[in-house]
């Protein structure tokens, strides 16, 4: 009885895996959460009220391949993975770099963009800075659920290491002069003072980043299903050049 009791628990959990994998294969909307503040990957654009931007264009061509629709919802980079964890979202489509502790948590689909870590100080500090050695002492800040505030406090020889919510309140200390740098995603931080964000600030262009990394999309730990259609998806649109005139636009060459 007590084996025949076991045989039926697990013949339940595989029909209700097969059930779960089929239903993710079927499903054809999902819900994306993007940040508002990562541009040119994601933002929110004030005159339609939309989010925008490379990884939000990415994320609807891989759906279009995939054969599903997309619903984008605002979400703070710090809320991603929490949101993503707790099923509030189905993908992750943002500036997240792919890294060994994230990978224990979620789930990354293959590469569709890699950069590093930019470097931005005051327009009036004329210092050549071209590495994390070149800022000892001093006061400097990372933005709030990246990579760089680990990295930043494992370096170590810093008086402080600030974190901030945007790279917006960042660029105003270093251009108040409360911190001697600030770092952040180079692709991000170069478009918005190339849109005239802070004059005050300037990014060190000989900074040579330690952190590069790749930014895909991100999905639940174990869902093979959806990953499987989003790797199929992203090879689609790699090789037919849509994920590269996608890149073309946002100006990220």
């Amino acid at each position: 009885m007590k084996q025949l009791i076991q045989r039926l628990t697990k013949a339940t959990v595989l029909l209700v895996a097969a059930a779960g994998a089929s239903a993710s294969i079927a499903q054809t909307s999902f819900t994306v959460g993007a940040t508002s503040t990562g541009v040119p990957f994601t933002f929110l654009d004030v005159k339609t009220n939309k989010l925008q931007g490379m990884m939000v264009d990415t994320v609807t061509a891989v759906g279009k391949n995939a054969g599903f629709s997309v619903n984008i919802q605002q979400t703070p980079f710090s809320a991603l993975i929490p949101s993503l964890t707790s099923n509030k979202i189905d993908i992750i489509a943002a500036a997240m770099l792919k890294t060994a502790a994230r990978a224990q948590i979620v789930d990354f689909s293959d590469p569709v963009y890699s950069y590093g870590e930019g470097l931005f100080v005051n327009a009036e500090d004329k210092r050549t800075y071209k590495t994390l050695d070149d800022l000892k002492g001093e006061i400097v800040g990372a933005q709030v659920g990246t990579i760089f505030i680990d990295a930043l406090n494992k370096k170590g020889g810093f008086k402080e290491v600030r974190v901030y919510d945007a790279v917006a309140d960042m660029m105003r200390d270093v251009a108040l002069g409360r911190i001697k740098a600030g770092f952040g995603d180079r692709p991000i931080v170069a478009y918005q003072l190339s849109q005239g964000a802070n004059p005050q600030v300037r990014l060190v262009k000989e900074y040579q980043p330690t952190l590069v990394g790749d930014v895909c999309l991100v999905v639940r730990k174990g869902d093979h299903q959806l990953l499987e259609r989003l790797n199929k998806a992203i090879a689609t649109a790699k090789a037919d050049g849509t994920l590269a005139k996608i890149i073309q636009q946002w100006n990220l060459n």
